[in-house]
C-alpha cells in the first residue's frame, strides 16, 4: 500500500512500476496475524532482482508460514533515491509500503561483489545504522546469504549474520529462533549466541582476525562459543525441498521474465575457474516427474509463455530427454517456449537437437572459455576443438544461424597465443557454417564472442593465483580485437576496472570494510553499472585507508597462507584444490564426476551421497 508521499514522486522517475508493488501473486498479510517481518533485499534494480530464482524460493518459503511475512525490497535507481531523500521517504517494502526499519530481519542476497556499496546505501536510505555494532535489540537484524558470502569478510563490519550455503532450511530455523527470543525478551547478544549453534550461521563479530607483519592473516580466533569452522548448509533431497507454486509476475519486463524450473544443483565438470561449480556441490538432481509438474504449475499460475530449465549445466541433467518429452505433452499445445541455458558442447546430442527444434528457435550459447587446447586443458574445460566445430555444425544443420561463444581473458598460464586462439576458433566456426551443405539457405551466420576478464575466486583451484593487472587485460583485449578479421564475428568484453575491483573484494579480508565504507561515503553505488562506476573514487578510498588493492588482486598466494575464508567450510577439501591447481600448471585434466570421482569431499555434506557417483 503506497503512501501519498510516494505517489507524488512516482511521476518524476523512470519506470515507476519498479516501486509500486501490487503485482499478480504478491503476498499481502495482516500485520496483526504475524510474529515476524522479513525484508528480502536485493541490492540492485527491480528488473535484476525479480529475475533471481533464490529470491522467489525464499519469498515463497517464508510466506508459506502463518507467523511470518516476507516482503521484497530493491535498490531504487538514482532518480528515485534522489526524490526519496529530498522528500524524507525511507526505503520501504513493496507489499506493505512500510519502512524496512520496522522489520525484524533485513536479509540481503549477495550475488556480486560490486553490489556491496548498494547494501550500505540501502541501509542508510532506510535510516538503519550501517555498522552492526550500532544496531541493538531484536529488530533490524541484518543477515546476508548467496554465493559472495563464501568470503564475507569485506562485509564483516556491517552484517550481523551470514548464512552459508542453501537457505531453505536454515532460514526457517533462524526465524523460529528469533521469534522465540523475541517472546522471551532476550538481548541481541543472547540471540546471536544461540544462532551461532545453527549449522551454516556465521557471526563475524564472534571471530577475531590476527595479522602478520606482512599483512597476511596469522589466525582467526573464535569466541562466544562460536565454532572454529562454520560448515555450509545444503538441501539433501530436491524433490522434497520447497519450490514456489506461484511467481510474482512483474508489471514491467525484467531480465529473465519467464517461469524458471530448477532441475539440479551442483556441477559434474570441475572447471578450475568456476566458483559455482564447486560451492554448489554435491550434485543433487530433481526427478523429471517433479520438475515437470512444478514447471507446469508455474506456467498455469503465472501466465508465462516461456519456461527455462535452470542449472549450471542443463545438458548434464541425466533425465533431460524424459523431462523434455513430458514437457512437450503440454508446452506444444499451450504454445509455451522452453529455454535450455547452459548447454555443454560435448553432450549436444542429435536427440537433443531434435527436441530443441520443437521447443525453441533462438541463438545457441556455448562456452569454450579458452582459444587453445593447452589452455582448455589447464582450466579443465575437457572439450576439444573438434567437439566445438562438430557441435556448431550440428546446430547449423538443425537450422541455427546464430552462435554465441563465451571466453575468458587472463586465465592462469595464458599467453598471447592463447588470446589469438580465441579469434582463430571463432573464425573456424564461421567457416564451418559456409562449408556445411545443409546450412539454412539464403542466410548468413552470426558468431558473437564475449570475452570476460578472469577473477580468481575462493573455493576454486585458482584461489591462490594472481589476477592479471588492468594493463595486462587491456593489452589482451586489444590483441584479440586485432586478431579478428571478419565482420561475421562480433566481439564484446567486460570493463577492466570493474573486474579489477571484483578481484579485490572476491579475495579480500576485513581491512576492506573501511575502504568500502569510505567509497560509499564518497558516492560510490551501482558499481556494476558502467555509467555509475567511479573508479577514481575507489582509488582515492584505497589510498586514504592505506590499503593496497594489488595485495588482494595481483599477488600469488602460497598454499601455506591462511586465506580470509579458511574458517568457513564449503565441503571442498583444500588438498583437492591444491592438487587441481598443480595439475593446471601442467595442463593436465581431471575426468568429470560421472567418469571418475576425484574426491573433492563435498559428498560428506550429504551423508556420503552425491548424485554424480550414485
Amino acid at each position: 500500500m503506497l503512501n501519498k508521499q510516494v505517489e507524488k514522486i512516482l511521476p518524476l522517475v523512470q519506470k515507476p512500476a519498479r516501486y509500486t508493488g501490487g503485482e499478480l501473486n504478491c503476498v499481502v498479510k495482516n500485520k496483526d496475524d504475524i510474529k515476524l517481518r522479513f525484508a528480502f533485499c536485493f541490492p540492485d534494480t527491480y528488473e535484476i532482482g525479480m529475475s533471481h530464482l533464490g529470491m522467489k524460493i525464499l519469498y515463497s518459503l517464508i510466506n508459506d508460514r502463518k507467523d511470518a511475512w516476507c516482503e521484497r525490497v530493491f535498490a531504487p535507481w538514482i532518480d528515485m533515491e534522489e526524490q526519496m531523500r529530498k522528500n524524507d521517504i525511507p526505503l520501504y517494502a513493496l507489499e506493505s509500503g512500510d519502512p524496512i526499519s520496522e522489520f525484524d530481519i533485513i536479509g540481503f542476497t549477495m550475488q556480486y561483489e560490486l553490489s556491496y556499496t548498494n547494501v550500505l546505501n540501502m541501509l542508510d536510505l532506510a535510516k538503519i545504522p550501517v555498522f552492526s555494532k550500532d544496531r541493538a535489540g531484536l529488530s533490524q537484524i541484518v543477515i546476508a546469504g548467496g554465493p559472495c558470502v563464501c568470503n564475507p569478510e569485506p562485509l564483516a563490519d556491517f552484517i550481523d549474520i551470514f548464512l552459508l550455503g542453501e537457505g531453505e532450511e536454515i532460514t526457517n530455523e533462524l526465524i523460529d529462533l528469533l521469534i522465540e527470543h523475541k517472546e522471551n525478551n532476550s538481548t541481541k547478544q543472547e540471540f546471536l549466541k544461540d544462532a551461532c549453534k545453527i549449522q551454516g550461521v556465521y557471526i563475524p563479530a564472534f571471530y577475531d582476525v590476527l595479522y602478520n607483519k606482512d599483512g597476511t592473516i596469522k589466525d582467526v580466533v573464535a569466541k562466544q562459543g562460536a565454532p572454529k569452522k562454520v560448515k555450509k548448509r545444503i538441501i539433501r533431497n530436491l524433490d522434497n525441498a520447497h519450490y514456489p507454486s506461484h511467481f510474482v509476475v512483474p508489471f514491467i519486463e525484467t531480465v529473465h521474465d519467464r517461469a524458471v524450473e530448477e532441475i539440479f544443483r551442483g556441477c559434474i565438470r570441475g572447471c578450475r575457474f568456476c566458483q559455482a561449480g564447486f560451492i554448489y556441490r554435491p550434485i543433487r538432481e530433481k526427478s523429471a516427474k517433479v520438475a515437470n509438474e512444478q514447471c507446469k504449475t508455474l506456467c498455469d499460475t503465472s501466465g508465462y509463455d516461456e519456461a527455462s530449465l535452470c542449472s549450471l549445466s542443463t545438458s548434464d541433467y541425466t533425465q533431460i530427454s524424459e523431462l523434455l518429452n513430458d514437457m512437450l505433452d503440454w508446452t506444444k499445445d499451450e504454445m509455451i517456449n522452453v529455454s535450455l541455458p547452459s548447454l555443454r558442447i560435448d553432450n549436444f546430442s542429435d536427440e537433443l537437437i531434435e527436441k530443441l527444434k520443437l521447443i525453441r528457435r533462438s541463438g545457441l550459447t556455448f562456452a569454450p572459455e579458452a582459444g587453445t587446447q593447452r589452455l582448455r586443458d589447464a582450466i579443465n574445460k575437457n572439450i576439444t576443438q573438434e567437439e566445438v566445430l562438430k557441435t556448431c555444425n550440428k546446430a547449423f544443420e538443425g537450422g541455427w544461424t546464430s552462435v554465441k561463444l563465451y571466453f575468458m581473458l587472463g586465465l592462469p598460464t595464458e599467453t598471447m597465443d592463447d588470446v589469438s586462439g580465441i579469434a582463430s576458433l571463432a573464425q573456424m566456426v564461421v567457416d564451418e557454417f559456409y562449408k556445411n551443405p545443409n546450412k539454412p539457405k539464403g542466410k548468413g551466420v552470426n558468431v558473437s564472442v564475449s570475452a570476460s576478464s578472469f577473477v580468481p575466486k575462493p573455493f576454486t583451484p585458482f584461489q591462490w593465483e594472481p589476477q592479471d593487472t588492468a594493463q595486462m587485460l587491456i593489452d589482451k583485449q586489444s590483441h584479440l580485437q586485432q586478431s579478428i578479421t571478419t565482420r561475421k564475428i562480433k566481439l564484446s568484453w567486460h570493463d577492466v576496472s570493474t573486474s579489477v575491483l571484483e578481484g579485490v573484494f572476491a579475495r579480500g579480508d576485513r581491512k576492506l570494510c573501511s575502504v568500502l565504507y569510505t567509497a560509499w561515503k564518497k558516492g560510490c553505488k551501482f558499481d556494476g553499472w558502467d555509467e555509475h562506476f567511479k573508479f577514481d573514487l575507489w582509488q582515492q578510498s584505497f589510498e586514504e585507508c592505506l590499503v593496497s588493492p594489488e595485495f588482494y588482486a595481483n599477488r600469488k598466494r602460497e598454499f601455506e597462507e591462511i586465506l580470509p575464508w579458511d574458517h568457513l567450510d564449503y565441503g571442498i577439501d583444500k588438498n583437492f584444490l591444491i592438487k587441481e591447481n598443480q595439475k593446471a600448471h601442467s595442463a593436465t585434466t581431471t575426468p568429470h564426476c560421472r567418469q571418475k570421482c576425484a574426491g573433492c569431499g563435498s559428498n560428506g555434506l550429504n551423508g556420503g551421497k552425491c548424485d554424480a557417483i550414485g
